[in-house]
Parts: C-alpha cells; sequence; structure tokens
C-alpha cells in the first residue's frame, strides 16, 4: 500500500481558502478593505449589498481572518476575542457590533472568604484579558474589601479608582471593576492584610 507524505499533503492547501496562512492579510496585518483588492481586484465595497444571506463580503474575509488568528496566534486573549468574534459573523451579526472592544468582554468572580470561614481569596491568583472584569464576592468572614497596592499596579494606573472605598459586610454582596490596562495587580483585604488576604491580578 502507498503511504501517504504528509508533506506533500500540507503543501497546496490552505486551511481557510480565502487567502493562505502566514500571509500578511492572515496576520491581521491589513485592513478588510486590502483583503478584498487582494482577493478579487474588481470588486468594489458597493457588490457588497449584492451578497445574501447572513454574512456578506466583509463580514466573510473578517471571519476568515480571525479563524486563522485562532489557529496562529500564540496568545489566549487574542485567540479568545478572535473565536469569539468569529462566532458572532457565524450567527449573522453585523461587523461593527463584533468589533466593539466589549463584545468578547467577559467577568471572572473572586471569593472573599472561603467556604469554611478561611480569610483568603479564591482564586488569589487570576487572570484576565483586557476589556474584562472582576466581580469579588463577600463569601465568608468578613468585612471585606479589595485595595491595589500602589507600589504593585502598572505605571499609570489610578489606584485609587480601581479600588474599594468601603466594605462588603454582608455576605453576597459584591464589588466590580473593569480592567483595561495589561500589567500584573497586587491587591489584598484592608481589615484582614494583616492575616495574609492578598492576592494578585494578571490582565493580559
Amino acid at each position: 500500500m502507498e503511504e501517504l507524505d504528509p508533506n506533500n499533503e500540507i503543501r497546496g492547501r490552505e486551511l481557510f481558502p480565502v487567502y493562505a496562512l502566514g500571509t500578511k492579510c492572515a496576520r491581521r496585518g491589513c485592513s478588510i478593505y486590502q483583503q478584498i483588492t487582494s482577493v478579487n481586484p474588481q470588486m468594489s465595497i458597493s457588490e457588497e449589498r449584492n451578497v445574501k444571506g447572513p454574512i456578506k463580503a466583509l463580514e466573510m474575509l473578517a471571519l476568515n481572518d480571525d479563524l486563522n488568528t485562532v489557529v496562529q496566534s500564540s496568545s489566549f486573549c487574542t485567540r479568545r476575542n478572535a473565536m469569539s468574534r468569529a462566532a458572532g459573523l457565524a450567527a449573522g451579526l453585523a461587523l461593527a457590533t463584533v468589533n466593539a472592544p466589549a463584545f468578547a468582554a467577559e467577568t471572572k468572580k473572586v471569593k472573599m472568604g472561603s467556604d469554611s470561614g478561611q480569610l483568603v481569596f479564591l482564586p488569589d491568583e487570576i487572570k484576565i484579558c483586557k476589556g474584562d472584569s472582576v466581580t469579588w464576592v463577600n463569601n465568608k468572614g468578613g468585612p471585606h474589601n479589595v485595595v491595589f497596592d500602589e507600589e504593585a499596579i502598572p505605571s499609570g494606573v489610578n489606584q485609587e479608582k480601581i479600588s474599594m472605598d468601603t466594605q462588603l459586610a454582608e455576605e453576597g454582596e459584591t464589588f466590580t471593576m473593569k480592567f483595561d490596562v495589561a500589567g500584573e495587580y497586587g491587591y489584598y483585604c484592608e481589615p484582614h492584610r494583616g492575616a495574609g488576604m492578598g492576592a494578585t491580578l494578571v490582565v493580559e
């Protein structure tokens, strides 16, 4: 039986057919309009109006671009955002909608105090993407708050703006903050700092 040469199979085949992987556009290095020209120089933007179905010409190119990004990028946040946009485009959403900064944003939760009453943040280290939010939930052992260490946050970030100026006394109360600046953030619970109640947030 003749064996297949995997190298021959890979050569000449594109993962997504609008343009090959490894091109400038596949790495989001050019605009949607440049992509249209490179695929079909005779195609004008007005022709997009004649395309039927949930995904028009611009959306189709953007979808292809995002799928290639999902495969190629080494960044979790870049892959996640590209996958969210691709899913939105495949569902028929407009390009402007999926390109909105908040479209792929997520909110993660951190418990303040363990279920057994230990004075800890759970998890005590969390990673999010730029534009994501974190919600701290007063779980056990309150009152608690979230105060960021001004010596352990990215340069230019306002420590007072992202920290709590009150305390959460009742179980189930929450505090939510959105983070737009990448870097590492150290924070603590002011009433229980002496007990070692501190944690780290990493924004990618």
